[in-house]
Protein backbone atom coordinates (compact mmCIF):
# COMPACT_ATOMS: atom_id res chain seq x y z
CA UNK A 1 0.00 0.00 0.00
CA UNK A 2 1.35 3.46 -0.80
CA UNK A 3 0.90 5.80 2.09
CA UNK A 4 -0.48 9.23 1.33
CA UNK A 5 -1.70 11.98 3.54
CA UNK A 6 -5.21 10.71 4.01
CA UNK A 7 -4.46 7.15 2.90
CA UNK A 8 -5.79 7.81 -0.60
CA UNK A 9 -4.83 11.41 -1.14
CA UNK A 10 -6.34 13.47 -3.95
CA UNK A 11 -5.16 16.98 -4.71
CA UNK A 12 -7.36 19.93 -5.59
CA UNK A 13 -8.31 19.74 -9.23
CA UNK A 14 -7.72 16.03 -9.57
CA UNK A 15 -10.54 13.76 -10.57
CA UNK A 16 -12.46 12.32 -7.63
CA UNK A 17 -12.31 8.58 -7.08
CA UNK A 18 -13.70 6.18 -4.57
CA UNK A 19 -11.42 4.68 -1.94
CA UNK A 20 -9.66 1.54 -3.06
CA UNK A 21 -7.17 -0.81 -1.47
CA UNK A 22 -4.79 0.76 1.02
CA UNK A 23 -1.37 1.73 -0.25
CA UNK A 24 1.94 2.21 1.49
CA UNK A 25 3.75 5.49 0.98
CA UNK A 26 5.55 8.29 2.70
CA UNK A 27 3.82 11.42 1.53
CA UNK A 28 4.98 11.23 -2.03
CA UNK A 29 3.55 14.62 -2.95
CA UNK A 30 4.04 18.04 -1.41
CA UNK A 31 1.06 17.53 0.90
CA UNK A 32 2.14 14.52 1.97
CA UNK A 33 5.32 14.52 3.16
CA UNK A 34 2.48 13.28 4.33
CA UNK A 35 1.94 11.10 4.26
CA UNK A 36 2.22 9.67 4.91
CA UNK A 37 7.05 9.55 2.90
CA UNK A 38 9.26 11.42 7.33
CA UNK A 39 11.80 9.18 8.76
CA UNK A 40 12.68 9.83 12.38
CA UNK A 41 9.94 11.90 13.98
CA UNK A 42 11.82 14.93 12.77
CA UNK A 43 14.72 14.49 15.16
CA UNK A 44 16.86 16.85 13.15
CA UNK A 45 20.15 16.35 14.92
CA UNK A 46 23.63 16.59 13.41
CA UNK A 47 25.18 13.22 12.69
CA UNK A 48 28.90 12.66 12.74
CA UNK A 49 30.92 9.76 11.42
CA UNK A 50 34.44 8.69 12.25
CA UNK A 51 36.75 8.32 9.27
CA UNK A 52 40.39 7.56 8.85
CA UNK A 53 41.36 11.21 8.46
CA UNK A 54 39.02 12.91 10.90
CA UNK A 55 35.34 13.63 11.49
CA UNK A 56 32.81 14.65 8.83
CA UNK A 57 29.96 16.91 9.95
CA UNK A 58 26.61 16.36 8.28
CA UNK A 59 25.76 19.09 5.78
CA UNK A 60 22.70 21.31 6.08
CA UNK A 61 20.64 21.13 2.88
CA UNK A 62 17.55 23.20 3.75
CA UNK A 63 16.56 25.70 6.42
CA UNK A 64 12.81 25.79 7.04
CA UNK A 65 11.75 28.32 9.65
CA UNK A 66 13.81 27.46 12.72
CA UNK A 67 14.66 23.97 11.52
CA UNK A 68 17.71 22.66 9.69
CA UNK A 69 17.26 19.69 7.36
CA UNK A 70 20.46 17.81 6.69
CA UNK A 71 21.60 15.53 3.91
CA UNK A 72 21.33 12.55 6.25
CA UNK A 73 17.68 13.41 6.93
CA UNK A 74 17.03 13.53 3.19
CA UNK A 75 18.79 10.23 2.55
CA UNK A 76 16.90 8.58 5.41
CA UNK A 77 13.61 9.83 4.02
CA UNK A 78 14.44 8.42 0.60
CA UNK A 79 15.44 5.03 1.98
CA UNK A 80 12.22 4.70 4.00
CA UNK A 81 10.01 6.05 1.22
CA UNK A 82 11.42 3.76 -1.41
CA UNK A 83 11.33 0.77 0.92
CA UNK A 84 7.65 1.32 1.68
CA UNK A 85 6.81 1.95 -1.98
CA UNK A 86 8.87 -0.98 -3.26
CA UNK A 87 10.90 1.27 -5.50
CA UNK A 88 14.59 0.97 -6.39
CA UNK A 89 16.79 3.02 -4.10
CA UNK A 90 17.53 6.35 -5.80
CA UNK A 91 19.69 8.89 -3.97
CA UNK A 92 20.27 11.11 -7.02
CA UNK A 93 19.97 14.93 -7.05
CA UNK A 94 16.37 15.06 -8.31
CA UNK A 95 15.22 12.48 -5.77
CA UNK A 96 17.03 14.35 -2.98
CA UNK A 97 15.31 17.61 -3.93
CA UNK A 98 11.87 15.96 -3.85
CA UNK A 99 12.67 14.43 -0.47
CA UNK A 100 13.77 17.84 0.80
CA UNK A 101 10.39 19.27 -0.24
CA UNK A 102 8.66 16.53 1.73
CA UNK A 103 10.79 17.20 4.79
CA UNK A 104 10.04 20.94 4.66
CA UNK A 105 6.35 20.08 4.78
CA UNK A 106 7.01 17.71 7.65
CA UNK A 107 8.73 20.23 9.88
CA UNK A 108 5.83 22.65 9.35
CA UNK A 109 3.37 19.90 10.25
CA UNK A 110 5.46 18.95 13.27
CA UNK A 111 5.35 22.54 14.53
CA UNK A 112 1.55 22.55 14.24
CA UNK A 113 1.23 19.19 15.99
CA UNK A 114 3.46 20.31 18.86
CA UNK A 115 1.62 23.56 19.44
CA UNK A 116 -1.92 22.36 18.80
CA UNK A 117 -2.59 19.86 21.57
CA UNK A 118 -3.66 17.09 19.20
CA UNK A 119 -4.15 13.49 20.25
CA UNK A 120 -0.98 11.54 19.45
CA UNK A 121 -0.46 7.89 18.50
CA UNK A 122 1.41 5.58 20.84
CA UNK A 123 4.30 3.16 20.24
CA UNK A 124 1.69 0.38 20.40
CA UNK A 125 0.00 1.94 17.36
CA UNK A 126 3.31 1.83 15.49
CA UNK A 127 3.77 -1.80 16.50
CA UNK A 128 0.36 -2.66 15.08
CA UNK A 129 1.20 -0.76 11.89
CA UNK A 130 4.48 -2.65 11.53
CA UNK A 131 2.72 -5.96 12.09
CA UNK A 132 0.22 -5.11 9.36
CA UNK A 133 3.07 -4.32 6.98
CA UNK A 134 4.82 -7.59 7.90
CA UNK A 135 1.63 -9.62 7.42
CA UNK A 136 0.52 -8.00 4.18
CA UNK A 137 3.85 -7.70 2.42
CA UNK A 138 5.99 -10.46 3.90
CA UNK A 139 3.37 -13.10 4.77
CA UNK A 140 4.11 -12.60 8.45
CA UNK A 141 7.80 -13.49 8.06
CA UNK A 142 10.10 -11.53 10.37
CA UNK A 143 13.12 -12.85 8.47
CA UNK A 144 11.87 -11.54 5.13
CA UNK A 145 11.02 -8.18 6.70
CA UNK A 146 14.48 -7.80 8.21
CA UNK A 147 16.16 -8.77 4.95
CA UNK A 148 14.15 -6.16 3.06
CA UNK A 149 14.91 -3.49 5.65
CA UNK A 150 18.62 -4.26 5.44
CA UNK A 151 18.54 -4.06 1.63
CA UNK A 152 17.58 -0.38 1.92
CA UNK A 153 20.19 0.35 4.57
CA UNK A 154 17.60 0.83 7.31
CA UNK A 155 17.08 -0.39 10.84
CA UNK A 156 13.82 -1.56 12.34
CA UNK A 157 13.99 1.31 14.84
CA UNK A 158 14.13 3.85 11.99
CA UNK A 159 11.22 2.19 10.22
CA UNK A 160 9.17 2.01 13.41
CA UNK A 161 9.76 5.70 14.14
CA UNK A 162 8.74 6.50 10.57
CA UNK A 163 5.48 4.60 10.89
CA UNK A 164 4.72 6.33 14.19
CA UNK A 165 5.30 9.70 12.54
CA UNK A 166 3.01 8.83 9.64
CA UNK A 167 0.26 7.96 12.09
CA UNK A 168 0.93 11.24 13.89
CA UNK A 169 0.45 13.20 10.66
CA UNK A 170 -2.72 11.33 9.72
CA UNK A 171 -4.25 11.99 13.13
CA UNK A 172 -3.32 15.66 12.87
CA UNK A 173 -4.98 15.96 9.47
CA UNK A 174 -8.10 14.17 10.66
CA UNK A 175 -8.45 16.19 13.86
CA UNK A 176 -7.50 19.52 12.35
CA UNK A 177 -9.48 19.48 9.08
CA UNK A 178 -12.23 16.87 9.08
CA UNK A 179 -14.58 18.59 11.58
CA UNK A 180 -15.08 21.52 9.16
CA UNK A 181 -15.95 19.32 6.16
CA UNK A 182 -19.60 19.11 5.11
CA UNK A 183 -20.86 16.80 2.36
CA UNK A 184 -24.54 17.22 1.45
CA UNK A 185 -26.98 14.82 -0.15
CA UNK A 186 -26.89 17.00 -3.26
CA UNK A 187 -23.10 16.60 -3.41
CA UNK A 188 -23.44 12.83 -3.25
CA UNK A 189 -26.17 12.73 -5.88
CA UNK A 190 -24.16 14.97 -8.22
CA UNK A 191 -21.11 12.74 -7.88
CA UNK A 192 -23.18 9.64 -8.49
CA UNK A 193 -24.78 11.07 -11.63
CA UNK A 194 -21.44 12.28 -12.99
CA UNK A 195 -19.69 8.95 -12.44
CA UNK A 196 -22.58 6.51 -12.89
CA UNK A 197 -21.03 4.55 -15.76
CA UNK A 198 -17.72 4.20 -13.96
CA UNK A 199 -19.43 3.16 -10.72
CA UNK A 200 -21.52 0.55 -12.57
CA UNK A 201 -18.33 -1.05 -13.89
CA UNK A 202 -16.62 -0.91 -10.53
CA UNK A 203 -19.60 -2.23 -8.56
CA UNK A 204 -21.63 -4.40 -10.96
CA UNK A 205 -23.64 -6.10 -8.20
CA UNK A 206 -24.66 -3.11 -6.08
CA UNK A 207 -24.38 0.25 -7.79
CA UNK A 208 -27.52 2.09 -6.76
CA UNK A 209 -27.21 5.51 -5.17
CA UNK A 210 -28.36 4.07 -1.86
CA UNK A 211 -25.79 1.27 -1.95
CA UNK A 212 -22.88 3.54 -2.84
CA UNK A 213 -23.81 6.53 -0.68
CA UNK A 214 -21.39 5.65 2.18
CA UNK A 215 -18.46 5.14 -0.21
CA UNK A 216 -19.20 8.34 -2.10
CA UNK A 217 -19.51 10.33 1.12
CA UNK A 218 -16.21 8.96 2.36
CA UNK A 219 -14.52 9.82 -0.93
CA UNK A 220 -15.86 13.37 -1.01
CA UNK A 221 -15.01 13.98 2.63
CA UNK A 222 -11.49 12.69 2.10
CA UNK A 223 -10.98 14.88 -0.94
CA UNK A 224 -12.17 18.01 0.85
CA UNK A 225 -10.02 17.26 3.87
CA UNK A 226 -7.05 16.93 1.52
CA UNK A 227 -7.86 20.19 -0.24
CA UNK A 228 -8.10 22.04 3.07
CA UNK A 229 -4.83 20.47 4.17
CA UNK A 230 -3.12 21.50 0.92
CA UNK A 231 -4.26 25.10 1.37
CA UNK A 232 -3.09 25.15 4.97
CA UNK A 233 0.29 23.73 4.00
CA UNK A 234 0.77 26.29 1.22
CA UNK A 235 -0.02 29.08 3.69
CA UNK A 236 2.38 27.60 6.25
CA UNK A 237 5.14 27.64 3.65
CA UNK A 238 4.42 31.29 2.90
CA UNK A 239 4.67 32.17 6.60
CA UNK A 240 8.05 30.49 7.03
CA UNK A 241 11.37 31.20 5.40
CA UNK A 242 12.53 28.22 3.37
CA UNK A 243 16.10 28.31 2.10
CA UNK A 244 17.53 25.54 -0.09
CA UNK A 245 21.30 25.19 -0.12
CA UNK A 246 21.64 24.35 -3.80
CA UNK A 247 25.14 23.00 -3.40
CA UNK A 248 23.71 20.18 -1.32
CA UNK A 249 21.78 18.84 -4.30
CA UNK A 250 24.59 18.66 -6.81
Amino acid sequence: MRWRSRCDKTRAGRRKRLPHQEQWSVFKGRAGAFACHLSQLLALFILTGSMAHGVVVDRIAVVAGKHAIKLSDIERDLRVTEFLNREPLNLGPEARRKAADRLVDQVLIADAITSGGFQRPTPADADAFLKRLRDQRFAGSETRLQQAIATYGLSEATLRAQLLWQLDVLRFIDQRFRPAVVVTEDDIRAYYNQHRAELARQYPQANSLEALEPKIRQSLEGERVNQDFERWLAQARQRNRVEYREGAFQ
